[in-house]
């Protein structure tokens, strides 16, 4: 392994410092002390400089082996970012131009006892501009970002994480370095260079099997002969093959059959059953070379996506079915968890793809303007039971189609699926983020005499290369070449359709910042709702760590710098003020952090409203509209500390979308709107088999702590698997019911209980704005703070009705059992589960409790 320190220098060699390997140049300027965090302020325009020089890496090495004695030695850079020149001993070994690539350079004759290996970088910013230049026959767009976005120009002529250019929600740091493994492989004979295994189940003979594919390199003259032993204890099954490598790098492919009298166990996303995996081994004993045992885990699920006709509706459904059973997917989208790859480490992967399942969520989309994610990451959802949509890394543009660009594209293509392919945590591979829409929509004023060449680029890019690689390489999932696509529609009309939007096939992407996100019926009843979502500040305790004194208002220029997202601050507040009154508050800090907690509270509501509507839609048609069967909100996770649609900030820390969603994703739910002056209430159900239960229905004057009036409605049937309407009322019923009410000064709650402990969370449903909201009073609201085991108990009182209220600890790693909710008794204990060693004292002193009442 060449993994560690290396010398590492700019252009002009005014700049030479030491940086880890795997790292780049930021990370190790910022290690050195050379640079303040690149995220501090104003630090990402500040740090330009950087992107715009060309670095180098380089280092000495001794070959830890006689050289003489190895027919065959490589130099593997497992990722290289992005632009650069290898050379060893002063010998040119090639050039790198993708950051998702993995490049093996043949150094057998060039290796030496002692060794001089560089890696000269060319500036991604200055390649993208020249690769943009000398594409001379028609330009391809967008050319820059939106000023808004501070970014870099011509992100679409680099094979490079397309965000690091910037984006809506992140900042422009164009990396440099070695961000992956870097080593040497030395071989006799042959040398396994990739293994991967998928499981089917075959129908016809009702029975699982594995197909295993090895790739080699076969270093001799002569085909080596030899035996492959596949042994999976648990299931009974060992299979020996014998097999025969021709010279050359080739692969060989080999079908082992599950024993019939075992009894395998499916792999399910998180809710829907257990992850299990069988420890496998398979052994290569070759008649010539070495023997190699290969350890790996077994995973037996099948995906279907499924679009066929719906009765009552014209289109195609869109769902994905698991093992044969359909999955209603609830989760978000990912986008890279730092600027800098080499910082996001396994407990950072970790923390965030655990509060994912803990969310109640089951499957993310991996985003196409990141990266492929890292092996970690994948083997973290395998094991949480989180099923991934993976995007191909193309985002929001058009893109070249030249031939070298091509070429790049397919070995990238061809490395990464054969790389993931055995996680059964991925059940679908998707082309790109929003390129159909970008042409159907015409997003970059194409004039329409030169659309054609577009679509023909398209085409040629998405069907002709990489869709054609992934049904080579692997026939166990579905492609879709885009989202927000109609998918067969879309086939059908020649991969491009009229309207990529249109609710009656495939996903649609929806946002809407300017309609009353409390109104359901602006929202689109799609197939499938792949994303959605609205923006919210991070707390105080995490932007407090970029900005000093002076940035703390919402107006001032750090707040102006760090939204990236044209109007955002503004359609925030615009938002909030359907609803809420905006913080009139003198003291210029506590005015900051109250416009920080609505915008957290507007989000929350927003995002729970709309994902409610996805969710209670999934069981009817209206008006030829329904049958939704996916809601992930855009987005899960924050690139840096700024203003976004995240609901888990940069570092961790749950915002209230987050909690929120714990209970709008819970796998029993019941979910309420309004239509025509008429309540509804759904139960949601994602549990395999019906379930009788009461529904309970208390209204509570906001004055006061003794409900006004309750209803238990019993032996409700809430079917598995579906959303039935479970209640209905009119509004003005409800309230002659319940004497003393009206619209302005009640509030609804609601959930439903069965035998055995089964609970969903409860819910709530306001009957008007909270601005004009009767007889909410000024609350005492504390807590106490006492420790059992490695958990924390608050223990919350309250004197009065109190809305949204919010338990926050600043720094202090870990989440809440709840929070963000509607306290309508005197107590309620709340549990907090800490990410590192904490204390009561700690945690007492750091608690900050806020309600609506404390918004002046």
């Amino acid at each position: 392994s060449l993994r560690g320190s290396w010398r590492l220098g700019n252009g002009n060699g005014s700049v030479v410092l030491r940086g880890e390997v795997p790292g780049c140049v930021h990370t190790a300027l910022h290690r050195r002390g050379l640079i303040q965090d690149p995220y501090y302020r104003f630090n990402d325009v500040m740090y330009r400089w950087i992107s715009l020089d060309n670095w180098t890496y380089s280092r000495t090495f001794k070959t830890p082996f006689d050289v003489r004695k190895w027919q065959k030695v490589n130099l593997v850079f497992e990722g290289v970012d992005t632009v650069a020149q290898i050379l060893i001993n002063n010998i040119t070994l090639g050039r790198t131009d993708n950051m998702f690539n993995r490049y093996s350079f043949d150094i057998t004759s060039v290796i030496k006892e002692v060794n001089f290996v560089e890696v000269r970088f060319l500036s991604a910013i200055s390649y993208a501009a020249e690769q943009s230049r000398c594409h001379k026959a028609y330009s391809i767009p967008p050319v820059c970002p939106p000023p808004v976005q501070k970014g870099e120009c011509h992100a679409n002529f680099i094979r490079k994480e397309q965000c690091s250019f910037s984006w809506d929600w992140g900042p422009s740091f164009p990396t440099q370095g070695i961000w992956k493994d870097v080593r040497m492989e030395a071989y006799n004979h042959y040398h396994l260079i990739h293994f991967s295994l998928t499981s089917f189940f075959v129908k016809s003979a009702w029975q699982w099997s594995l197909e295993i594919e090895s790739i080699f390199d076969v270093v001799s003259s002569k085909p080596i002969a030899g035996l492959v032993t596949v042994s999976i204890p648990k299931l009974q099954t060992q299979q020996t093959f014998s097999v025969k490598l021709q010279p050359g790098e080739g692969s060989i492919v080999l079908l082992v059959n599950i024993n019939k009298s075992s009894t395998v166990e499916a792999w399910w996303p998180n809710g829907h059953g257990k992850q299990t995996g069988y420890n496998m081994t398979t052994t290569f004993i070759m008649e010539a070379g070495y023997q190699i045992e290969k350890f790996s885990k077994a995973y037996f699920r099948t995906v279907e996506l499924v679009q066929e006709s719906i009765p009552g509706s014209p289109g195609l459904s869109f769902y994905f079915r698991i093992n044969g059973r359909p999955i209603f997917i609830k989760g978000s989208n990912w986008i890279p968890a730092d600027s800098f790859q080499d910082r996001v480490t396994y407990d950072i992967l970790w923390l965030l793809l655990k509060s994912a399942a803990d969310a109640n969520m089951n499957a993310l989309r991996v985003w196409g303007g990141g990266v492929y994610e890292q092996d970690e990451f994948y083997d973290i959802c395998d094991e949480l039971g989180i099923m991934i949509w993976q995007d191909f890394m193309f985002a929001c543009a058009l893109y070249p189609t030249d031939q070298n660009y091509l070429e790049s594209v397919r070995a990238e293509v061809s490395h990464q699926v054969r790389r993931l392919k055995s996680h059964p945590s991925i059940i679908l591979w998707s082309g790109n983020n929003e390129n159909e829409a970008a042409i159907a929509s015409n997003w970059f004023s194409i004039p329409y005499a030169d659309r054609e060449v577009y679509i023909k680029d398209y085409v040629m890019l998405y069907v002709k290369n990489i869709r054609e690689i992934v049904l080579t390489e692997d026939k166990s999932r579905p492609f879709i070449a885009s989202s927000p696509t109609n998918g067969l529609e879309s086939v059908k009309e020649g991969w491009l359709s009229q309207n990529p939007y249109d609710t009656h096939y495939g996903d649609t992407h929806f946002y809407d910042y300017s309609n009353d996100c409390w109104n359901w019926t602006v929202y689109p009843k799609t197939r499938f709702a792949s994303e959605y979502g609205f923006q919210s500040w991070p707390s105080f305790s995490t932007i407090e760590k970029v900005s000093s004194t002076e940035d703390w208002s919402y107006t001032s220029n750090f707040s102006l710098h760090r939204q990236h997202h044209e109007n955002g601050n503004d359609q925030m507040l615009q938002q909030i003020g359907h609803h809420f009154k905006l913080p009139q508050s003198t003291d210029p800090i506590k005015k900051f952090k109250d416009m920080i907690y609505l915008t957290q509270v507007m989000q929350a509501q927003c995002i729970k409203t709309e994902t409610e509507f996805y969710r209670f839609s999934q069981s009817e048609i209206i008006k030829g509209e329904g049958h939704t069967m996916g809601a992930l909100y855009w987005q899960l996770n924050d690139i840096w500390q700024a203003p976004s649609w995240a609901s888990l900030e940069y570092g961790g820390k749950w915002k209230l979308l987050h909690y929120f969603a714990q209970n709008f994703f819970a796998p029993l739910l019941p979910v309420a709107y309004e239509d025509k002056g008429v309540l509804y209430i759904y139960g949601v159900s994602d549990l395999h088999v019906d379930h009788k239960l009461t529904l309970r229905v208390v209204v509570h004057a906001w004055s006061s702590l003794e409900p006004v009036c309750t209803l238990a409605k019993d032996s409700v049937t809430v079917k598995a698997q579906s959303a039935v309407p479970i209640y209905k009322e009119s509004i003005n019923d409800l309230l002659e019911r319940c004497r003393n009410c009206t619209r302005k000064s009640c509030v609804i709650t609601f959930c439903l209980v069965g035998e055995g402990g089964l609970q969903s969370p409860m819910n709530h449903h306001f009957l008007s704005s909270l601005k004009d909201a009767v007889g909410l009073e000024k609350t005492q609201l504390s807590a106490s703070v006492s420790q059992r085991d490695d958990i924390y108990v608050f223990v919350l009182q309250t004197t009065a009705i109190a809305p949204f209220v919010s338990l926050d600890v600043g720094n202090i790693k870990g989440r809440f059992s709840d929070n963000g909710f509607l306290m309508t008794e005197k107590k309620k204990v709340v549990v907090f589960y800490p990410w590192e060693p904490t204390s009561v004292e700690e945690l007492e002193k750091a608690l900050t409790l806020t309600s609506l009442v404390d918004v002046v």
